[in-house]
């Protein structure tokens, strides 16, 4: 898949207690400077082939996503139903079949004194997510006496049994751009309203 170019993934070494197979990736939403970070994440997809009872399947993905806002859209009290919403939002406008979903919205203000008075109060919000990405179908069982092989249609890539993994990558891309304050990828034009987010760049 694709990203936006705000969007920097790269592979990080992922947890190794919570499934016999993962794979995860961190990413940075960045703004009009490189040093500018908008947003940052983590995604991990976890595989047990026996199944999980709490998955309710064998694939598992997990996410921590956070970033800095500004107090008075941080004050909203709708803001964690607001957060949350973008995470099932971004699964649902790619047509991404998923269960199970579970986790937590947080939101966390600081406020700074004595030498660090000067400094502006922060807010943070924080989405710690896990949901199970539903897998394509298994195959029909065989029926008897010889059967020619189906020509596989155009542009199928995904094996059967395995979740739309790329889909995911890109619905969890859309979440974090989201939470940086960016407007959909070419809806600049759609009356889109971006939510601010710092006052200034932070370094990285």
């Amino acid at each position: 898949m694709r990203v936006r170019p705000e969007v920097e993934l790269d592979p990080t070494p992922p947890p190794r207690r919570l499934a016999p197979y993962s794979y995860a990736l961190e990413a940075v939403v960045t703004g009009a400077s490189d040093d500018e970070e908008l947003a940052e994440g983590r995604l991990i997809l976890l595989h047990d082939p026996a199944g999980h009872d709490s998955w309710r399947g064998t694939f598992r993905l997990v996410t921590l996503v956070h970033a800095d806002l500004e107090p008075e859209i941080a004050a909203d009290p709708l803001l964690p139903e607001v957060c949350w919403s973008w995470l099932t939002g971004a699964l649902e406008a790619r047509g991404l079949p998923y269960g199970e979903p579970s986790g937590t919205v947080t939101r966390a203000s600081s406020h700074y004194f004595g030498a660090m008075g000067e400094r502006e109060p922060s807010t943070r919000i924080e989405i710690r997510a896990s949901w199970t990405p539903a897998a394509h179908p298994a195959p029909e069982p065989a029926r008897p006496g010889p059967r020619r092989p189906e020509p596989a249609e155009e542009g199928a890539a995904e094996p059967l049994g395995v979740p739309d993994t790329a889909g995911h990558l890109a619905a969890w891309c859309d979440l974090l751009c989201q939470i940086a304050g960016l407007p959909p990828a070419g809806a600049a034009e759609a009356g889109v309203v971006s939510l601010p987010q710092r006052r200034g760049p932070q370094a990285r």
